[in-house]
Parts: C-alpha cells; sequence; structure tokens
C-alpha cells in the first residue's frame, strides 16, 4: 500500500478528512473496528453519537468471560464513520473531555495490564507490534467497471482518455488475484489515541492514509477528499 499525505496537521483537520473519506460517491463499502477500550475510556459525547458504542464497551468489559488484554475478537465492535469520527475527536480535540478520556484509558491500560508502548505516535515500524489496537479503519471504493458513466464521470476523466480507462477495467477484470481499490487509516493503538494530538490540537506528525488501487482512481478520491474536509492539495504521495 502507498501512503497518501492529506495536508492535515491539526487534530479538528483529521477529523474532518475521516468523515470526508466514507461521505463521497465512490465508496462501496467500509469495515471500522473500534476496541471497548477506546470505547470505555470516552467520558463524554454531546453529540450522542457514541450512546450505543460505549454501552456496549461496558457490557463487554464487565463480562467476565472475557480477558480485556487478550486478542479476543469480541472485544472490538463494528463502527461507522461517524462513530469513528467521534471517537477520534474525543481523545485528540483539546480541552477537558478529551484530557479525561485520556485519563481514563491510561487506568483502563493499567488495570488490565497493558502498557502503552513508548514510540512515536504513527510510527510504521511498530505497527505490527500494536496491541491492543484501537481503531481500525477502512474503506473500499467501487469496482471501475462498476463507474457510472454520468454521475461518476469525474473519476473516469481523470484516466485521461476513454482507452486509458477502458485498459485500466480490463486489468482490473483479469487481474489475479482481483484487484480492489481500498484505503485506511494507520493502525491506531494506545499511543496515538493518548500522544497522537498535543494540547494545542496540533498532530504528532501529517495524517496520511494507507491506499492500493488504480494510482488515478486513488489520486482522484483523495483530491476530493481533502476538497470536502477544505484541506489545501498536496502531493499526492508521502
Amino acid at each position: 500500500m502507498i501512503a497518501y499525505a492529506l495536508g492535515a496537521r491539526r487534530a479538528d483537520e483529521a477529523v474532518r478528512v475521516v468523515r470526508a473519506l466514507g461521505s463521497h460517491r465512490y465508496v462501496a463499502g467500509r469495515l471500522h473496528l473500534v476496541h471497548a477500550l477506546a470505547l470505555a475510556a470516552i467520558t463524554e459525547d454531546e453529540a450522542g453519537v457514541l450512546a450505543e458504542a460505549r454501552a456496549w464497551a461496558d457490557r463487554t468489559l464487565a463480562d467476565a468471560t472475557l480477558d480485556a488484554a487478550s486478542r479476543d475478537e469480541r472485544l472490538w465492535r463494528r463502527c461507522g464513520d461517524a462513530e469513528v469520527a467521534a471517537v477520534l475527536e474525543a481523545f485528540w480535540i483539546p480541552g477537558e473531555p478529551a484530557s479525561a478520556a485520556r485519563a481514563r484509558l491510561r487506568a483502563l491500560l493499567e488495570r488490565h495490564e497493558l502498557s502503552a508502548p513508548d514510540h512515536p505516535p504513527f510510527d510504521e515500524g511498530f505497527e505490527e507490534a500494536i496491541h491492543p489496537v484501537l481503531v481500525d479503519a477502512g474503506w473500499e471504493l467501487m469496482a471501475l467497471s462498476a463507474l457510472d458513466p454520468e454521475r461518476h464521470r469525474g473519476a473516469i476523466g481523470a484516466f485521461g482518455d476513454a482507452l486509458a480507462f477502458e485498459s485500466a477495467c480490463f486489468e482490473e477484470q483479469t487481474a489475479i488475484p482481483a484487484q480492489a481499490h481500498l484505503y485506511e487509516l494507520p493502525a491506531l493503538g494506545p499511543i496515538e489515541l493518548l500522544r497522537g494530538a498535543g494540547d494545542d490540537g496540533s498532530l504528532a506528525c501529517p495524517f496520511v492514509v494507507w491506499a492500493d488501487g488504480h494510482d488515478s482512481y486513488i489520486d482522484y478520491v483523495i483530491r476530493g477528499v481533502r476538497r470536502a474536509a477544505k484541506l489545501p492539495e498536496v502531493d499526492p504521495e508521502s
């Protein structure tokens, strides 16, 4: 996968990006998993977006048959785009609610004998070692062959001409293994939620998404995401 820079350098910009990643016409599906420990740590949710998820987290962590320090799949909940954005907002947007959420997460990690590793947030060299993964979010884009000539003419036009687009469709349909077009957030563990954003709202490093698929297609969609999130244009590959 390739890391695409988004131009987001602040927590509020990252939250806008997450909302924009799932709100355009090219999304075919999504799979977002949020850990019970992250949801249980959130003490305030003014919009009520996380009410159901937080109640689920409390029930899950109270289940004596579950070990919160394990990799049991029952500890993750499938969430929607709005819920993922609300989780990041709860931990990263400066203010008392974020401070409280971080303090509660630290306490929950300590209670279950889980330690936040001492490495910089978003360091891809440590991604395989993240435990627990607290937020794992990804989106699948529509297949090129499923794009409508009118509704999706912007992406089709990004290929330059009809022949180039038809060639890309052929490659997609004949690829082994099957070609998918998708993007995902970096895996977010304890260190990312606790130290991913500073008290001034600045991110520890510029926000990226990891993407796989046809370059022209991914680049077009990412540019649209930047515009929707009101971010400046940047070099698409970091």
